[in-house]
């Protein structure tokens, strides 16, 4: 019986009369304040990048927007842009944004569409300064590129090949008319576009025959030099041209571009 009432006795301890229950460890001045500091900050910082995502995304629409205002005439565009690097609070503050990328996958120039991409670094808020680089690659069709010829009054088309281009041409041989077509590699310096034959089909009298021979001694044998300058911003260089089937594309660099309208609108010049 007494074992039973052992067993059913509650497993406590009985405190001694006149003793006091155990207290709870309060948490001391110095540790509250650091914890109400700690929960500012996060508070601070959390609005700072809400506060930061929705200037970021003003600026980009802006931005864009300013870009499709000031095209030119029968140019016509819709223009996506982002802003790159950090905060972009602490980049106007600084006075300079790091990187922005401007995407128009669709420009129609005078009806023909061609597709751009810009990064410009180190771009300055306030307009008279230098932006530090700009890289620019224009990607056109081969429809695309001979509409655009037509426009600048220059007989004859091109086709765009592996690595080449091909165009037509007329000379007078003996005072025969000669047509040919030249197969060309394109090369890229700065503002002048080489074209270097590669082979040559001649017609002459209803006939067809080979005579890259007679082409190379009326060309003399040196690249056939197209400036670009004059389409150009002043100080733009073409540093890369990649031809593909159907298709071209053309990049452009350039380097402390003065940024304000009068130097962007004033193009390079030929000769």
């Amino acid at each position: 019986m007494e074992a039973v009432m052992a067993a059913s006795e509650p497993d406590t301890i009985p405190i001694p009369d006149g003793a006091e229950p155990p207290r709870r460890r309060r948490v001391g001045r110095g540790a509250r304040i650091a914890l109400i500091l700690a929960a500012i900050v996060v508070g601070v910082l959390a609005l700072f990048v809400a506060a930061d995502v929705v200037i970021r995304n003003i600026a980009e629409q802006r931005v864009a927007d300013e870009i499709e205002a000031g095209l030119p005439a029968g140019v016509e565009a819709d223009v996506a842009v982002k802003i790159g690097g950090g905060s972009v609070i602490a980049q106007y503050l600084g006075g300079t944004m790091d990187e922005i990328t401007v995407s128009a996958p669709e420009v129609t120039v005078q009806g023909s569409p061609v597709g751009v991409e810009l990064v410009a670094t180190d771009v300055p808020i306030e307009q008279g300064a230098a932006i530090g680089r700009v890289e620019a690659t224009v990607t056109a069709s081969e429809a695309t590129v001979n509409d655009l010829i037509a426009l600048q009054d220059i007989p004859g088309g091109v086709t765009l090949g592996d690595g080449v281009v091909g165009y037509d041409g007329s000379v007078r041989v003996l005072g025969i008319p000669v047509d040919y077509t030249v197969t060309a590699v394109v090369e890229a310096a700065g503002d002048t576009v080489l074209l270097r034959a590669q082979g040559v089909d001649v017609s002459a009298l209803g006939g067809r025959f080979d005579a890259s021979d007679l082409v190379d001694q009326l060309l003399d044998g040196t690249p056939v030099p197209v400036c670009v300058a004059e389409h150009l911003p002043a100080g733009a260089e073409v540093n890369d041209i990649t031809v593909t089937p159907g298709e071209v594309s053309v990049r452009v660099e350039a380097s402390d571009v003065v940024f304000d309208d009068a130097s962007l609108e004033t193009t390079g010049s030929c000769g």
